[in-house]
């Protein structure tokens, strides 16, 4: 039987995805799906893309083995993908860059966006300042607050970082305000959403202008090994660079998928944002996925150490691939989160983003569940210098 392509025309991946917004954003989403789709197929767009990601940015990313890491495990042979070592330091850079090519492909004069941790804020304000745009940021007061440097980092590059009290004052009303502002000034207004969450098409513009990570990776590795790793691994909140990394690996069946949600203070507490274990079918900010919710259906409030991986969804690819068994997901504890930053900064002289250290969080418990050494990648998807001030008082 032949395989359904995913996402569909509709934008759903199975039952999840789709497009749920208010009617005033559907011609534009029509539009933008509309030059998306064209872009990508045409040659001078990718070549812009191309001259940016790597003149730019600082594309290809090492593939490093990690060895005295590797030593601690009996079973794991480890190499990092450094998407920490991109300008900006982290994986948004590669989305911004691309959605704002196409943001100027259609003509926008001014750029917004959400953020958490404020890396995608940050690589929004980067590209803005780039191109010469106007540019927004939507951002939760409790992590403008733990996020200071980046809050810093976007003001200095010419963005205005708008502090978002609703809620719980986390990346989802950071989003929800965003969706807002949106909705309003939708003619001459360009929302780069940095996850692969949102209406269709952006969970699939998302993962496309992402996959470069998975491509390199791939080809990397069959060089230095000569074959396919055994395992991926990688942090997931909304999970841009989860799937940047999977999805150049998707029909290479042996190769296991594994992210890692954050457990926060349990995921059988009411203190965590593992919406792939704990959540139920739902629909927030514009697509059907995964959510964390209350018996009657409200959405819970999410949390964890890690302000990027605060939100109570999950993009609709990886709701998913965990239906269909493609990937499995698993979590670790805000402790267990800092302790995989100790590890990696100590036995390899790199500190991590908190968001990515729940990956390595995760290395002891993939050691015991392996019977023989297995090469694993796992996606470094940020640097640690933001999370100083919070980790200070932790270790």
């Amino acid at each position: 039987m032949k395989k359904r392509k995913v996402p569909n025309k509709t934008g759903h991946f199975g039952s999840f995805g789709g497009c749920f917004v208010p009617e005033t954003l559907m011609s534009m989403l029509a539009e933008l799906e509309s030059v998306f789709m064209s872009a990508v197929k045409d040659v001078t767009f990718k070549e812009e893309l191309k001259f940016y990601l790597k003149e730019y940015a600082g594309r290809p990313t090492n593939l490093y083995y990690a060895a005295r890491l590797s030593e601690k495990f009996k079973n794991l042979e480890i190499f990092l993908k450094r998407e920490d070592l991109l300008h900006t330091g982290a994986h948004k850079v590669n989305n911004t860059l691309g959605q704002i090519l196409i943001a100027r492909r259609m003509n926008k004069k001014r750029i917004i966006a959400e953020t958490g941790a404020g890396q995608h804020g940050v690589a929004t304000a980067t590209v803005a300042a780039l191109f010469g745009l106007q540019c927004d940021i939507y951002m939760g007061q409790e992590d403008i607050e733990r996020q200071a440097l980046n809050v810093f980092r976007m003001k200095l590059l010419g963005a205005r970082v708008i502090p978002v009290t609703s809620g719980s004052q986390t990346l989802k009303d950071a989003m929800n305000e965003a969706i807002r502002d949106w909705v309003t000034n939708v003619e001459d207004t360009f929302y780069i959403i940095g996850s692969v969450a949102g209406p269709h098409p952006y969970p699939l513009m998302v993962r496309e202008f992402q996959s470069i990570i998975g491509r390199e990776a791939r080809k990397q590795i069959l060089k230095k090994r000569g074959k396919l790793p055994g395992c991926l691994i990688a942090c997931v909140g909304g999970g841009s660079n989860a799937l940047g990394l999977f999805h150049a690996f998707y029909k290479d069946t042996k190769v296991k998928f594994l992210g890692v949600e954050a457990g926060g203070l349990g995921v059988h507490s009411d203190k965590n944002s593992a919406a792939l274990i704990r959540g139920e079918d739902g629909v927030l900010h514009g697509s059907k996925s995964k959510l964390l919710q209350t018996a009657d259906g409200q959405i819970k409030i999410a949390h964890s150490i890690a302000a990027g991986l605060d939100y109570p969804g999950v993009g609709p690819e990886h709701a998913y691939y965990k239906k269909t068994g493609r990937a499995e997901y698993v979590s670790v504890t805000d402790q267990e989160a800092i302790a995989g930053l100790k590890l990696l900064s100590k036995t390899e002289g790199i500190i991590p983003a908190l968001e990515t250290a729940h990956a390595f969080g995760y290395l002891s418990k993939l050691n015991r569940k392996l019977k023989h050494k297995t090469d694993i990648i796992v996606c470094l998807s940020g640097r640690g210098d933001k999370d100083v001030g919070t980790i200070k008082g932790l270790i």
